[in-house]
């Protein structure tokens, strides 16, 4: 390949080849950066005009397993459906190269990146973004402004940018930011949690430690939440080097340019006429129509208005009338919040909408959380399971399979705002939500062996249901009794801007996403960002004005925080269903009785109490896992005794008769609970004197029966009937 351009950047080079191969798209480049390559391609369709509504633009990233030697996993060996981190980086890519295309441009635009080789150290989601950038700048298409991409790391107190994967996987902060050389047009960000062991002298006060050890490892886990400070720093260096990078680009991509064809636009104009006559005639209508879209996404007002204008105003064009009655309304919502500082529901710029919260409110999950903020709501369950539960999955580059243990799922029915529309499969934004939410949550959860699933069923929406997602779903992670280093909240933020003069709304509802000019969610502790994502309308936003509406987030996410806290002092978690575990040390002198002869005790007490139990034979840990806290208590109390209950300390000879009571109904027999607490096995053969089939249909738990001592084994006691 004939590189026509090298360009280096911090920490990486860049290799770009024009019009060598894919020579019938309107713009096409092949791109490598150490051994990877990547191709992207643009193709216009000029004949065809859709809905002025919405750009019909489709951004597709695609990764060939052969570009790492590899076949594609699975029982076909061809490629599917686009795996999560094929689709995530797909709408990245959309995100940013979107706001560069003029209102009322129509025409389907197709832009594909196809990863053809690819190295373990190289960040696909930049070169691809970059890629595409640079094949819609070469296009014949008349976009004449560059895209690029950074990526920010932090080991320790060192800022890293362009940081290999490697480096990465060590940093406590991932901050992918876009845009042009003069305006950020998108930010992903999220920190990582990080464990500091220590040595920590524990007082051997409980007999059933062992006494010889003297100190234990533990681990104090650190949510590493970004501060707003810090934010705005990072994001002004990336700003600095997005600046420096587009115009390198620029410049040297502009003599690869095809000559650009006319950009035709449909006309979107607004006839005056409409304009002065819905003022004169219909304007507290449209006033009371955005009353009711505040309460709701979903509003049918403005169609019967434009329906009842119609008939009167025949000749008038509807799509126009259409376009007419948006812009007013428009102009109406963000009139009353830049000049009343009034909101459409009546709140303040701060003011954030009633919360409530209720919790385990579907008694056979594990756990669950509804939280509902004004008129959105999100039903968070949690399921808890172990490492075989995990979602494999395996990255291009990965040698083998991973295994993901904390999972979110999100999804967005057309119930929740109205709309008749079937329930299918996740799409592009219910994926999007559902990784934001992980990202938030992530930082602040507390490793552990568990495997965490949680599904957020969003029963309605108005306003940013993914960030119901993250304080349902914190909820839903304390109901279930898992342990969090800090409290994490998200909330929506929104910016309403006319020249000099710009308001920042807290807590934005559909209507004020909509006709406002950022999108801005935030999440995190009282303490900093864990996890935030940023869509700009405008075509920038000023540091200044985003350090404002950073402190403003913080503000808005404490008052979520403490009402989240408070709720978190009534839940009562759901016993019955909820897993549980327990971690203890023994005597290791002790492991065999626990054991038994061939393993026989520890059968029995996994059947008896229904649970799972390892035993480190040389340290003396347990872990005892089960379905509900009883079980797990019980198997806990059940190896105390053993121990208590050794030989030397047994309080019976054979030959003495007891009065006992039936604890547990056994195949096999029946355990019987012996006055002192100790138990002892009454087997079926020992039931009755003729042939017992059944033990159930003899006896019951709770009976009083009269047995004898008739063996010891170890720290096992058998009994007959006396």
């Amino acid at each position: 390949m004939k590189y026509n351009e090298v360009i280096e950047l911090e920490n990486k080079v860049e290799r770009y080849a024009f019009d060598q191969v894919a020579r019938q798209a309107n713009g096409t480049v092949w791109l490598q950066s150490g051994n990877t390559v990547i191709l992207a391609t643009v193709v216009i369709d000029e004949t065809d005009f859709v809905s002025e509504e919405f750009l019909p633009l489709t951004v597709q990233y695609i990764e060939k397993t052969y570009a790492v030697g590899k076949f594609p996993g699975g029982f076909f060996k061809r490629e599917t459906k686009p795996s999560d981190f094929e689709t995530l980086t797909s709408r990245i890519i959309d995100r940013s190269l979107r706001p560069l295309f003029p209102k009322g441009f129509a025409n389907p635009l197709q832009i594909t990146i196809m990863v053809l080789s690819a190295d373990d150290d190289t960040d696909l989601q930049v070169l691809a973004l970059n890629a595409a950038s640079t094949a819609l700048f070469v296009s014949d298409i008349d976009i004449n402004t560059s895209v690029t991409a950074v990526r920010m790391g932090k080991i320790g107190d060192d800022i890293i940018l362009n940081p290999t994967m490697e480096q990465l996987e060590e940093s406590t902060l991932d901050l992918y930011v876009s845009g042009s050389k003069d305006d950020v047009l998108m930010i992903e960000m999220r920190s990582f949690g990080s464990e500091e062991v220590q040595m920590l002298d524990i007082p051997m006060m409980d007999p059933m430690i062992d006494p010889t050890l003297s100190a234990e490892m533990v681990s104090e886990h650190h949510c590493n939440a970004v501060p707003e400070e810090e934010f705005v720093t990072l994001l002004s260096r990336a700003k600095a080097y997005l600046n420096d990078a587009n115009t390198t680009y620029e410049a040297r991509f502009d003599a690869y340019s095809k000559e650009c064809m006319p950009l035709e636009c449909l006309d979107l104009s607004v006839s005056e006429e409409m304009i002065e006559y819905l003022h004169a005639n219909h304007l507290d209508a449209i006033k009371n129509a955005i009353g009711e879209m505040a309460r709701t996404e979903r509003s049918t007002a403005l169609k019967r208005l434009r329906k009842e204008i119609l008939h009167v105003k025949e000749s008038w064009d509807e799509k126009e009338l259409k376009r007419a009655i948006e812009q007013v309304k428009r102009t109406t919502v963000r009139s009353q919040i830049l000049e009343d500082n009034r909101r459409a529901d009546g709140r303040t710029t701060t003011e954030i909408r009633p919360i409530d919260i209720e919790t385990n409110v579907l008694p056979s999950a594990h756990a669950s959380a509804l939280f509902t903020r004004g008129q959105t709501q999100a039903l968070v369950a949690l399921t808890i399971g172990g490492s075989k539960d995990a979602q494999m999955f395996e990255k291009l580059t990965d040698e083998g399979t991973q295994n993901e243990t904390f999972m979110v799922h999100y999804n967005f029915p057309g119930f929740s705002v109205g709309e008749p529309s079937p329930v299918g499969p996740p799409r592009r934004r219910e994926l999007g939500h559902g990784n934001l939410a992980k990202r938030a949550l992530e930082p602040a959860l507390i490793s552990s062996d568990k495997t965490l699933r949680l599904v957020s069923e969003i029963m309605e929406s108005n306003g940013s249901s993914s960030m119901a997602t993250v304080c349902g779903g914190y909820m839903a992670l304390r109901a279930g009794d898992i342990e969090m280093s800090d409290t994490i909240a998200g909330v929506a933020m929104g910016m309403v801007s006319e020249a000099d003069r710009y308001a920042i709304l807290s807590d934005i509802t559909g209507l004020e996403d909509h006709d406002g000019d950022l999108d801005f969610k935030v999440t995190g502790s009282k303490e900093g960002i864990t996890a935030l994502q940023m869509d700009i309308k405008l075509g920038g936003i000023r540091l200044d004005v985003l350090q404002q509406a950073l402190h403003q987030a913080k503000v808005a996410r404490a008052h979520i925080i403490d009402i989240m806290l408070d709720a978190e002092t009534r839940i009562e978690l759901n016993e019955e269903s909820l897993p549980s575990s327990d971690f203890f040390h023994i005597d290791p002198n002790f492991v065999g009785d626990i054991i038994g002869q061939a393993g026989k005790t520890i059968r029995e007490i996994i059947e008896m109490f229904e649970v799972a139990i390892d035993i480190d034979k040389k340290q003396g840990h347990v872990k005892v896992t089960g379905k509900n806290k009883k079980g797990v208590q019980g198997a806990r109390e059940h190896i105390e005794k053993i121990i208590n209950n050794a030989p030397e300390k047994v309080q019976y000879q054979v030959g003495d008769e007891v009065e006992g009571r039936v604890k547990k109904i056994v195949d096999f027999g029946a355990f019987i609970e012996l006055p002192g607490g100790t138990d002892g096995l009454l087997h079926i053969s020992k039931i009755s004197d003729e042939r017992v089939s059944k033990v159930s249909d003899v006896l019951h738990e709770g009976d009083s029966i009269k047995v004898k001592i008739i063996e010891f084994k170890g720290n096992k006691i058998s009994l007959d009937r006396a």
